[in-house]
């Protein structure tokens, strides 16, 4: 097989039929961006609807845009939206608050459970490499139910699921490596052994198909602002299963989630249905911009959806690593994410054996846009380049353009000037 040639992904672009989506966003010039998987890109609605939202909405609208412009709906529409993305039915999902504050909510509702049905079950078990976030989560609500957090390696999840595991957390794509787990086999794994499920979504949620029903998934989270478009800050999503959604009560009472929160009783009464999930007062300028980074992968839809977005997404992916091996070859950089496409989300982290960061760092400077992740230096966790590979806006030759500017990078040595090992305050 010949090398892979320059030529050859601008004919890949040709032959798009998705490429019509990349004029939906504004895009820097002279920049490649590789990592929608932190942040995604900025559609070109949003300026608009969000300064619609401002001026006519709020300005001229005032407190009557609750009712007249729908304000009070957004949450359950644009979750209804996003339901179409990953296997909800309508009125399942719902937008609110942060990815945090709904794991909250859902893995107290799941302990809830466990608690009336098994209260033998005693510990969450979640991957040691899930995002800290939920790991922390998990960490503080097991020490107020006096449970215990077991984080376990990837491959030893399934073995993991005996009778006194309660709850089996995991995020679908690990946002690290970018491996993906198959849904459907764990969570009939940890139902056969007893075991509820929560899927984090924040990497799959607009990046891989997803089927929360067709899974028989039991709760499930995500956030806004990575594949989704939603903006910085942007809301999460909540989705919990017909078969418990009525059955308990979320801990955080808040008055949106009343069944009827304008009578403005004393008492809680918990909303039927998923709406009981939402707590304060909805963000809307957020909401406002995430319906329209929502937009843009149902776009999608008339040309094959989610399932076009994923064949597109592993092409990328696919040519990405092909050129890695065929490039990089002189340097000291490993593929560290599944080579098998199927065990693959839709980013591709490699290993460097040198400052990681400071090559990152170079890459962004010369206009290729990544990300670093650093290892756990105490158990021997290898830092991570880490690059996103999002099919809405993304094309074949922004992938080879890219591998070259990180072979150039390295072949000269760039990275080694010290201003690009000094780290800012986000990394």
């Amino acid at each position: 097989m010949t090398d892979l040639q320059r030529q050859d992904c601008l004919a890949l672009d040709a032959a798009d039929p998705l490429a019509p989506l990349r004029e939906q966003f504004t895009l820097p010039q002279n920049v490649i961006y590789l990592d929608g998987n932190s942040l995604g890109a900025l559609p070109r609605s949003t300026a608009a609807r969000v300064q619609q939202v401002l001026t006519e909405e709020w300005g001229e609208g005032l407190i009557r845009s609750w009712n007249t412009a729908g304000w009070i709906d957004l949450p359950r529409r644009v979750g209804n939206k996003i339901a179409r993305l990953v296997g909800a039915a309508p009125d399942e999902l719902v937008v609110t608050d942060s990815t945090s504050i709904n794991l909250y909510k859902v893995l107290s509702a799941a302990l809830a459970i466990a608690r009336a049905d098994a209260p033998q079950r005693r510990v969450i078990v979640s991957e040691r490499e899930n995002f800290p976030t939920d790991l922390y989560m998990a960490e503080s609500l097991a020490a107020q139910h006096g449970m215990r957090l077991e984080r376990v390696e990837q491959g030893q999840v399934i073995s993991r699921l005996r009778d006194d595991v309660a709850v089996l957390l995991l995020t679908q794509v690990n946002y690290r490596s970018g491996a993906l787990y198959d849904m459907a086999a764990v969570t009939a794994a940890a139902h056969a052994a007893g075991t509820l499920t929560i899927w984090d979504l924040a990497h799959s949620a607009g990046a891989v198909p997803v089927d929360l029903n067709g899974a028989q998934a039991d709760f499930a989270i995500g956030c806004g602002y990575k594949y989704l478009n939603g903006g910085p800050g942007a809301p999460s999503f909540v989705w919990v299963h017909a078969r418990h959604v009525n059955r308990v009560e979320q801990p955080l009472s808040g008055w949106h989630g009343h069944a009827a929160p304008f009578v403005f009783t004393p008492d809680y009464q918990p909303a039927p249905g998923i709406a009981r999930y939402l707590c304060g007062t909805p963000t809307l300028l957020s909401l406002a911009a995430l319906d329209c980074g929502v937009d843009t992968l149902l776009a999608a839809e008339p040309l094959g959806g989610m399932q076009a977005l994923r064949r597109k997404s592993l092409a990328l992916s696919e040519g990405f690593i092909r050129l890695v091996h065929e490039q990089l070859g002189a340097h000291p950089v490993a593929v560290a994410t599944p080579l098998d496409a199927r065990q693959r989300g839709s980013q591709v982290s490699l290993t460097f054996d040198g400052d990681g960061y400071a090559v990152v760092q170079a890459l962004i400077e010369r206009g290729v846009i990544g990300d670093f992740r650093a290892g756990d230096k105490a158990r021997g966790d290898a830092d991570l380049l880490r690059f996103g590979f999002t099919p809405l806006y993304l094309r074949h030759v922004d992938v080879f353009d890219a591998v070259q500017t990180l072979r150039d990078v390295l072949d000269s040595g760039l990275w080694r000037e010290a201003r690009f090992a000094r780290k800012g305050a986000v990394t």
